[in-house]
């Protein structure tokens, strides 16, 4: 559904009234829709940057002008603009490993050669490590949204305006239980979730922030936005029974107006309160099926089912085609039988151990957020998955290159300890603590030395991994 779809007339939102029963019947209906796991897709959100000085905000006429010129691009994925002018490049539906990586290196080539003629790139960090500028995207959802996120703090405007992650989709599952059923994949992307954070974790905290020494800060960001929004639903009910109780028993962030008016709603309003309540809820009007399924839309939590599920922990990486390796392991660990019984096994045992929380407030997911894989047991079960993908993955079909990929990942970060963010902390030295100076020029030379290390990969020097060729795929 468009993000800013018209709001219904008052004469059909009293014909299309939705009563509490019908909306627990739809979103029961919709959130999973079961059959042999088929289908992959990604979505890639990227920074962008000023290719000489990183470290620089982009005023918003430069990014106004990026944006239109990477959308009149012919592409297979989806392109949108994100609130902070953050680009985000959604893959068709692949029923491969290998038609969703070529489908979406082909698009990335041709964006960034539209973005080179401007003089800027596209980054992969978790979190934009330059001074906020305001929000660029100016739409009725957008200013609801900020609106609702400033009443719990600046968490909102921080996911909104700076952070970037890598959207891994995978079909629900079978309906029968089983590795591959979706009862499985559900609890299996919850019990994953945390080692996904952890070795993917590409966002350090500010030195001056209120994420000073995580490894993951845009995680940490997620679960401070909201007291519900971007939490999971427990997991110890059934998951649609789960999921329909979480959806209607969450805030409602806005409320489809017409014309011009603002989209805000009370504080307070949940949407099961709206059914009950109708026009007297002080939404102004009746709640439609329509409003269910956008209200479904502004959900956040790590794992979001939308038919498919939606794992949506894992931080933006570094280099060109560093978000190939959680595409390929996340495949790997879900659609592979073995390996998603060996990876399942793996973290239960480990998440069991941290209590029943929710995600990401869950003491597991915190210390995957602040230790990456520093952290010894997320490291064990992190060592544990990548070998199960790297026997998964030729079972799969997944190329060579695909495959050196995630084994050098591995090498160089998972043996070792160590997570994307530990290289940015490197490359930015002892200064980046020292003032908004020190931080700015902290940023440009973590940036400019993951560019330059970007560029010789290219020509074929300290090339960590060869690049899949481009092809064409289906879209989610």
């Amino acid at each position: 559904m468009p993000e800013n779809s018209p709001a219904p007339s008052a004469r059909n939102a009293e014909h299309d009234r939705l009563t509490e029963a019908a909306a627990e019947d739809l979103v029961h209906g919709i959130c999973f829709k079961t059959g042999p796991p088929r289908l992959l897709g990604a979505e890639l959100e990227w920074l962008v940057m000023d290719a000489e000085r990183p470290w620089l905000p982009l005023p918003p006429e430069r990014l106004t002008a990026a944006h239109a010129a990477a959308g009149a691009l012919p592409l297979n994925s989806r392109l949108t603009v994100e609130p902070g002018g953050q680009l985000e490049l959604s893959s068709a539906p692949a029923d491969s490993l290998t038609a969703c990586l070529d489908g979406l290196r082909a698009d990335l080539t041709a964006v960034r050669g539209a973005l080179h003629g401007q003089g800027l790139v596209l980054r992969g960090l978790g979190q934009d490590p330059r001074t906020p500028l305001d929000r660029l995207l100016a739409s009725p959802r957008y200013d609801a949204m900020e609106t609702y996120f400033d009443r719990t703090g600046p968490a909102g405007r921080a996911m909104m305006r700076s952070s970037a992650s890598v959207q891994v989709c995978v079909d629900a599952g079978h309906e029968e239980p089983g590795p591959l059923g979706h009862g499985r994949r559900w609890h299996l992307a919850h019990l994953l979730g945390a080692v996904l954070v952890a070795v993917f974790a590409n966002s350090p905290g500010r030195h001056d922030g209120p994420y000073r020494g995580w490894r993951c800060a845009r995680q940490g960001i997620w679960s401070d936005i909201d007291p519900r929004r971007a939490l999971a639903p427990p997991l110890a009910a059934e998951p649609r029974a789960g999921w329909v109780r979480h959806a209607l028993d969450a805030e409602v962030m806005c409320v489809r107006a017409p014309g011009d008016g603002p989209w805000t709603v009370p504080s307070g309003l949940s949407f099961r309160d709206w059914l009950r309540a109708g026009p007297r809820s002080g939404a102004g009007r009746q709640a439609t099926a329509e409003d269910l399924e956008y209200h479904l839309t502004t959900l956040f939590p790590p794992v979001r089912p939308r038919g498919h599920l939606e794992l949506r922990m894992i931080d933006a990486q570094p280099g060109e085609d560093g978000w190939l390796v959680p595409v390929a392991l996340v495949h790997a660990l879900f659609d592979d039988p073995g390996a998603a019984e060996t990876a399942y096994r793996a973290v239960k045992a480990l998440a069991d151990a941290y209590g029943s929380r929710c995600a990401p407030r869950n003491p597991l997911w915190r210390t995957a957020a602040r230790s990456g894989l520093a952290d010894p047991e997320l490291r064990t079960a992190a060592a544990v998955c990548f070998r199960a993908a790297a026997e998964a993955l030729p079972r799969l079909g997944a190329g060579r290159e695909v495959q050196d990929a995630v084994g050098a990942f591995a090498d160089r970060y998972v043996r070792r300890g160590r997570c994307p963010a530990d290289d940015a902390e490197a490359e930015a030295g002892p200064e980046s603590g020292s003032g908004s100076g020190g931080r700015a020029g902290a940023a440009g030379r973590a940036v400019k030395a993951r560019a330059t290390a970007t560029a010789t990969a290219g020509s074929g020097a300290g090339e960590h991994r060869r690049r899949p060729t481009a092809a064409k795929g289906p879209r989610p």
